[in-house]
């Protein structure tokens, strides 16, 4: 038995499309991760982008289950002295929506360079258009 190495210009570009407003913001995150990642492939090589570009819309539509969408906290520094803040979950969902999304993937991600290529191949926009139809993205119903 041998062992293959994809290269990433070997491994076919693929785009997927999923709908964030179907999905809890969790599991949501994991499959998008995963998809990124590229271990939903047969041809998986772990220092190697997966060639996978996901779009999600609807990201203000996001479901969170109990209590998170009043007690998850999300907190920034300002770069001053005492400049910490914190947002709910819903402040973050009436300011920036797409964050919610993009912060959730970006922890399950590889934390070095290779995770920020990944995350740069994550589309988020808040509403149900996005300007990539000619892409044709494959539209992923079921988690």
């Amino acid at each position: 038995m041998r062992t293959t190495h994809k290269k990433a210009t070997d491994v076919e570009e693929r785009w997927l499309l999923f709908d964030a407003s179907q999905h809890n913001l969790g599991r949501l995150a994991a499959r998008v991760a995963t998809a990124l990642i590229g271990k939903d492939r047969p041809t998986y090589t772990p220092s190697e982008h997966g060639a996978t570009h996901v779009v999600v819309i609807n990201s203000a539509l996001a479901r969170m289950t109990g209590t998170k969408q009043d007690a998850k906290v999300y907190q920034y520094y300002t770069g001053y002295p005492g400049g910490r803040r914190e947002l709910t979950s819903a402040d973050m969902r009436g300011r920036r929506p797409n964050d919610i999304i993009t912060l959730a993937v970006r922890r399950m991600l590889p934390k070095n360079k290779l995770g920020r290529t990944m995350l740069s191949h994550l589309k988020v926009y808040p509403a149900g258009e996005h300007p990539h139809s000619a892409q044709q993205p494959t539209l992923v119903e079921t988690l």
